[in-house]
């Protein structure tokens, strides 16, 4: 059974949860990233990137190294952006058909908005079987151990 964790992170703390799993498992991982980069302090990193979500803005992505129909198994992970994933998975979700797979999901976020999140990718990758869902407030600068110790247990729950 392959495993793959898919993130993206602006400020470290999906990074951190997306490395966890993937060292907890063994399972490959795959960082998506925007070719151009978003702010990530500030006024700036609000106004421009919950635009984006807003107005469900697609940024051109770097390419990437994995073929995602040879896993059984994809954790997905994103920041939350005003309620919601980053706008990085408008691009992803749209040119990388996820189709028949069990699908993880997890979250990173400084005040909440994973519910939505959760919803808002089953609707646009409705034919996978979705089969866990975690989330966490600010991991790095929050109780880091207790999360990585959480994120640990849900991962292995999740393959075994």
């Amino acid at each position: 059974m392959k495993n793959l964790v898919i993130f993206y992170s602006l400020e470290g703390n999906t990074r951190l949860i997306a490395n966890t799993i993937a060292k907890t498992i063994n399972a490959d991982i795959l960082e998506v990233r925007t070719k151009k980069k978003y702010y990530d302090k500030g006024f700036r990193k609000y106004f421009f990137g919950g635009k984006d979500v807003l107005f469900k803005v697609k940024p051109q992505l770097e390419e990437i190294d994995k073929n995602i129909n040879s896993y059984e198994n994809i954790f997905i992970g994103t920041p939350i952006w005003v309620g919601t994933y980053a706008p990085a998975y408008n691009t992803f979700l749209e040119k990388y058909k996820i189709q028949n797979k069990k699908i993880a999901l997890f979250a990173c976020h400084g005040g909440g908005g994973a519910l939505k999140f959760y919803n808002n990718i089953k609707e646009k990758i409705p034919n996978n079987k979705f089969i866990g869902e975690i989330d966490f407030f600010e991991p790095i600068n929050s109780n880091k151990e207790e999360c990585l110790e959480k994120v640990s247990k849900w991962a292995k729950s999740i393959v075994n």
